[in-house]
Order: structure tokens, then sequence, then C-alpha cells
């Protein structure tokens, strides 16, 4: 899953991550600039998607610009990521994807990479489970997700 809330009870172990892009459409003004910051999407519209992972990216982009008066519009529709994009590509918004959304070409739409002041913004994508599940076929799926993901996410978080 997406984010990096533990609850109570949980284990969570960090899996991988991906960098957040901005969706723009071909014609806007930020196309201009070679480095796109949060701060850049104030006064935006941004157009998200009620499906994962929106809410997450909702979250930080609130999080990100939470001392702003000038936070963008951000309107939620129920559609798939592949709708959004089409919207965008009629100029009614931006909106903001991971990178493995990329793969689909969509026409009128331009891919930036949006960064705070530590770099590339990204979001982590963790594996919880109950920290009372004793199912040998857990441990087995932990085991392989530790393999395959060995970095930076070796131990497990609690």
């Amino acid at each position: 899953m997406p984010g990096g809330r533990t609850l109570a009870g949980q284990t969570r172990l960090p899996i991988w991550s991906e960098r957040i892009l901005v969706v723009l459409p071909k014609d806007h003004p930020l196309l201009a600039r070679n480095v796109i910051y949060w701060t850049d999407l104030l006064n935006e519209t941004v157009l998200l998607s009620q499906r994962d992972p929106g809410s997450d990216i909702k979250e930080l982009l609130v999080s990100k610009l939470v001392a702003n008066e000038r936070r963008p519009k951000i309107e939620r529709h129920d559609v798939s990521r592949g709708i959004i994009k089409s919207l965008v590509s009629l100029g009614l918004g931006i909106s903001l994807v991971l990178e493995a959304d990329v793969g689909a070409n969509f026409t009128g739409v331009v891919y930036r990479e949006i960064q705070d002041g530590s770099g590339p913004s990204r979001m982590g994508f963790n594996a919880y489970w109950r920290k009372d599940n004793e199912n040998p076929a857990l441990t087995r799926f932990l085991d392989l997700l530790a393999e395959r993901y060995p970095s930076p996410a070796s131990t497990a978080e609690g």
C-alpha cells in the first residue's frame, strides 16, 4: 500500500518508492521551467482520481502546501487515472501521478518530475500485517519481499 502510516498492532515493511510526476497540458506555462516545485502548483486546479493512490497524493499535496492560503483547488473524480489525463489534455487542470503511470501515452499531456528542497518527491509503498499473524505463508511471503526488495528496506518496522 502507498503511504507510511502504521496502525496499532501492525508491522510495516517499506518495499519501494516511486517518483511523483506532474501531468500538464502540452501548452501549460509550467513547461517552461526546468524544475517544478510543489509551490509552483499554487493557484492551479489539480484533478485527482478517487481511486488509489489519489487519496495519498492529495494528502501529500496538502501537507506540502499546508501553510499557504493559495492552495491549489483539488477536484476529486470517480474515474480512472486515464480519464483524469484526458481531462488534463483538454486543459481542465493538471494532475499528479506516480512514475509507473507514465506507461500509457496520452496525446496532449507532458510529464514533469516534481521536487521539494531535497530533490525529487517520492511516494513509498509498504507491506503491512498484523503483529500476531503467525501464518507460515506470511513468513515465506515476507522472506520473498525481503529478497526481491533488499534495499533500503531490509528490516521491518513496528
